[in-house]
Parts: C-alpha cells; structure tokens; sequence
C-alpha cells in the first residue's frame, strides 16, 4: 500500500523501480565480491587519501554498466544524449536507491549521474565542441566530473567568490583557489566559476562565468584531500588553479551568466540531499523496527516499550512530510517553476529529520548502533554532511523568511 495519494508517473515508477533492480544486481554484488576492499580503509584508500587504483576501477564499471543499461543518464537532457526524465524522476530514483541499498553499499553512488559528476542538465549549453570532446566519455560513465563552485572565503555566500578568468586573446586564463569540491581526486574534468568581469560581479549583475576544464590542465592541481570525521581519505579536495589556459569552446553557457548556472546546480543538490536524507532516514527506521521487534529487556521486546517506540513513531511521521515536500518541489521544478522557497524548505527539513531518524535508530539499537557492521554510524556521517552542504540550515531559512517578506506566502 503506498502512502503517497497521488500516484507517480508511470515512467518515473518504472524507472525508480528498474534503477533499483539495477542496484541490486550490479551493486550489492560487488560489495559482497570485494567485501575485503570495502571493509578496510587501509587498501581502499592511498596514502595521500585518494581512492585506490582498484576503488576507482570498480566505481568506473558501475558507471559504464549503468550507462550501458540506460539508467546512468536517464535524467539528462535528451539534447545531449539522455532520457530527458525530469527533477521528480531524479528525486524518487535517489530516494529508493538510498532506502534501498543503505550506507553499506554506497557504490550505488554511481548508479545514476550525481548533478555535479556526471551529464545533466548543468551541461546543457556546453558548446558544439564540448559536446564531441567532453561529452561522449561522461555520458558512457568512462569519465566524470566536479563542481568547482566553493572557495576558502565564498560558501553559503558564493556571490564573495576571488577566482578570476582574465581575458587572454580569444580565451581566458584562470587563477584562484577551490575548496570543498566533491569527487575533485578522481575528475576528468571540472566545471570552474570565475569573475570574468569584476565590475558587474561587484554589483551583483553578473560577472560570473562557468568553464569545464580538464583536470590534467597545466597548472590545475590537487593540492590536498579534505577527509572528514577521522576518516583517512575522501572525495573532498581543495584545489589551485594557476593561470590555467581556457578556450572558446569551453565555456559553459553565457559569458558573465554563469551564476545562473551556479544556482541551478545548487538546486540539483538540494534536491539530491533532500532524497538522500528521506532514503537514508526511511532506512535507519526500517533497521530500528526490525531490532525493536527481536531485542529483548526486562521480558518484553523493546518495541513494547513506550520509550523505544514512540521516537521512531515521531520520525515516521517527519519522514513522511519531508517525503512529500521533496516530491513537491521536484514536481514545481518539472512545471517549470523556481519553487526557490519550497526547495529551500524541503531540503532543510528532509536533512534535520533524516539525521534525527538516523539518530534515534542508533540509540534504538544501543552499543550495537555505533559499531561498523550495523551501518548506521556511516549514515549518520553522511547525513551530518548534508545539513550543511549545498546551503545550510540557517542559509535556507534565511531564503525562506526573505520570500515569505516579499509576500511568496503560498503554503
């Protein structure tokens, strides 16, 4: 029985539906196969923090495998190869491959194009030539990508951003700093925001341009990974970029109109965090319920007792609405709305009552819900993560009080 009145659309059910099926044949499979790799940091990271040659080998087969059944790219723009399926399809895929497969088995990461990794519609204006040199490899899942948005002094203000591109004859050459910028180590490409003309950027008119350029570039560097929560490596890197050489064909979109685009791909993020948060939180509680149901205390199943049951009762209740908001917001996207508060509501509420779910699991379970095996200690880390990326809570309720004063006071 499902609890959403409305029905999906059937291509979306059908595709959630397959992409899971996908998951459970291509990805749990591997986790189980190289179960040794994944369960010892030791081998799955190198000693500067970067994913081992063998970690990436694998996540690339995911990619390509799931390019090859037609999942990988199903919501990218039709123009530059993809299904076209729209933000509620990309919301509802994320959430069941999370509910699905857990933080556990998290190559499922790779079983669909991630906004900032891979082809989606941040790439729809790429130039004719970028289109037959970048785009072929990230559509096949053979290569991928980063978002170099952030920097050490512009975060939740991204407008604060130092990075310049400086006219140089027919392109540009790029200097600055990026920090935060998720599967940087491992990208064949990036796609870069800079100031390419101070004067409109400094009244906020503009200014801002966004680039795709190779990471093998000359003076594109790697200069540290950013690893989290004691953990010996990661995705995360800061980056120096040192007059780096870019051409006509690799700007991305309008020149000075690149903050447009910006904007949009943090969107994508919420609307991916916001999946995220439910799909793990829906998770956890489905993990919390089972041991209630078989933990014994004192003669009874702890489900029985009011202290276990009724915190999980009250995240069911916060998943759901979190639930329903993403799906509203994806589909105010899809109606071709900017839906900018109702976003900024969704993904501000689905991170708080994920974490909170996942939380509550843990002390469900006790001393069991810390340990490495249970799995919610890694969804706990991720979900930590996401009240703060993308915008964080604060940033989003401040979005939210300033469209609710300017009278956008639908609810």
């Amino acid at each position: 029985m499902s609890a959403i009145a409305t029905p999906l659309p059937e291509d979306v059910v059908a595709a959630r539906d397959a992409i899971v099926a996908f998951a459970e044949h291509e990805v749990l499979p591997r986790h189980t196969q190289h179960a040794a790799l994944f369960d010892d940091p030791r081998v799955l990271y190198r000693e500067d923090g970067r994913f081992s040659d063998e970690l990436k080998a694998i996540i690339t087969e995911v990619r390509m495998a799931s390019a090859e059944a037609g999942f990988y790219h199903m919501c990218a723009p039709e123009a530059l190869g993809g299904a076209g399926l729209g933000h509620l399809a990309y919301y509802v895929a994320w959430e069941a491959l999370f509910r699905r497969c857990g933080p556990h088995n998290w190559l499922m990461l790779y079983a669909l194009a991630h906004w900032a990794f891979g082809p989606s519609r941040l790439l729809e204006k790429v130039t004719a030539e970028a289109r037959e040199r970048v785009m072929p490899g990230l559509m096949k899942g053979t290569e991928s990508m980063c978002f170099g948005l952030s920097e050490p002094n512009a975060g939740s203000d991204a407008s604060m951003l130092k990075t310049r591109a400086v006219k140089d004859g027919d392109g540009w050459r790029i200097s600055g700093r990026k920090i935060w910028t998720s599967n940087a180590p491992v990208a064949n490409y990036c796609v870069v925001f800079a100031i390419t003309d101070k004067d409109k950027a400094a009244a906020k008119k503009g200014g801002i341009s966004a680039f795709i350029v190779p990471t093998d570039s000359p003076g594109f560097h790697v200069q540290r990974i950013i690893k989290l929560f004691g953990h010996i490596g990661g995705d995360e890197a800061e980056l120096a970029l040192e007059d780096i050489r870019v051409e006509p064909w690799q700007l991305v979109g309008e020149l000075d109109q690149g903050f447009k685009a910006a904007l949009y791909g943090v969107s994508l993020g919420r609307i991916y965090n916001s999946a995220r948060s439910v799909g793990y939180g829906r998770w956890a509680l489905e993990q919390a319920l089972e041991y209630a149901n078989t933990r014994e205390a004192f003669g009874d199943t702890i489900a029985n007792y009011q202290g276990v049951s009724f915190p999980l009762a009250e995240s069911a209740t916060e998943l759901h609405a979190a639930h329903l908001m993403g799906l509203n917001a994806a589909g105010l996207l899809d109606q071709g709305q900017a839906a900018v508060k109702e976003l900024s509501m969704a993904k501000a509420y689905s991170v708080q009552v994920g974490f909170r779910a996942v939380d509550r699991a843990i002390q469900t379970h006790g001393a069991m819900g810390l340990t490495n095996e249970v799995g919610l200690i890694h969804a706990w880390h991720s979900l930590r993560i996401v009240n703060i990326a993308d915008g964080t809570n604060e940033i989003l309720n401040r979005t939210i009080a300033q469209r609710l004063l300017k009278g956008d006071v639908d609810l």
